[in-house]
């Protein structure tokens, strides 16, 4: 076997770091993101297993990926950033709102209280990453066809619609009666999954292994090694958030 094969897929040594920031007490585990853009290919999966797994309405979206265009014809090519909530150390979104609805949580990770929330919005005109959107309870399948017996359309669909994803450890009950609907809503690094060993589904997804999650304060955690890569960088520095997802440019 070639040298320069990997020997371990990082899947498999970030869910043995996940066991061992399991163990720790929960006030010193940091989580982090490193996205490493030259292995994104583009594919969105990331973004369509995200809204699988948090079962995210129409205009909910937590995890896009950006495409850009460089160059000059004929030498062109194609970037992506996938831009989730960047988990900021010094969140303006926190800042304004006037309820307290959203916080730091122990581990880093900006959390959300629906059942605080207002649905006031402060929050997602303070992000400079544009990472919230409000959930104004809509289904993809409102206007689709349906024909007993030809068709499966709104109503055979709904049913899995209606179903809300168990956002921070909790049952919201059947979609369209209460929150999320009227909150304001971000990702989570999927808190969820983390509670019951499972890592954040757009790193499972990551056909790349373009996306590195795990404890950033365990200096032996892959996610630490490529903090500290001098190609480590994050999203508008200069505003002084200090965002806990960097970027492998």
């Amino acid at each position: 076997m070639s040298g320069s094969l990997p020997t371990e897929d990082p899947l498999v040594r970030m869910y043995r770091e996940l066991k061992r920031a399991s163990a720790k007490d929960k006030a010193q585990v940091k989580w982090a993101m490193v996205i490493d853009q030259a292995k994104c290919i583009g594919c969105h999966a990331c973004a369509v297993a995200c809204a699988s797994e948090n079962r995210l309405g129409p205009g909910v979206v937590y995890r896009p990926v950006i495409e850009q265009e460089t160059g000059t014809y004929p030498n062109v090519g194609r970037r992506f950033l996938p831009r989730p909530c960047m988990q900021c150390e010094n969140p303006p979104c926190v800042a304004v709102c006037p309820v307290t609805a959203t916080y730091k949580n122990a581990q880093g990770v900006t959390v959300m209280d629906y059942t605080r929330c207002i649905g006031c919005r402060y929050c997602i005109a303070a992000c400079p990453y544009g990472a919230r959107c409000a959930d104004f309870g809509g289904f993809y399948t409102s206007r689709t066809a349906e024909s007993p017996g030809q068709v499966q359309g709104r109503y055979a669909a709904r049913a899995y619609e209606k179903q809300n994803a168990p956002e921070y450890g909790r049952n919201w009950g059947e979609r369209g009666k209460g929150s999320p609907i009227g909150n304001a809503r971000k990702c989570h690094f999927c808190l969820h999954r983390l509670a019951v060993g499972q890592l954040p589904s757009c790193v499972t997804s990551c056909v790349g292994r373009a996306t590195i999650f795990g404890d950033r304060n365990d200096p032996a955690s892959l996610v630490s090694e490529l903090i500290g890569s001098p190609r480590a960088t994050t999203l508008k520095p200069e505003l002084g958030t200090r965002p806990a997802v960097f970027y492998l440019a």
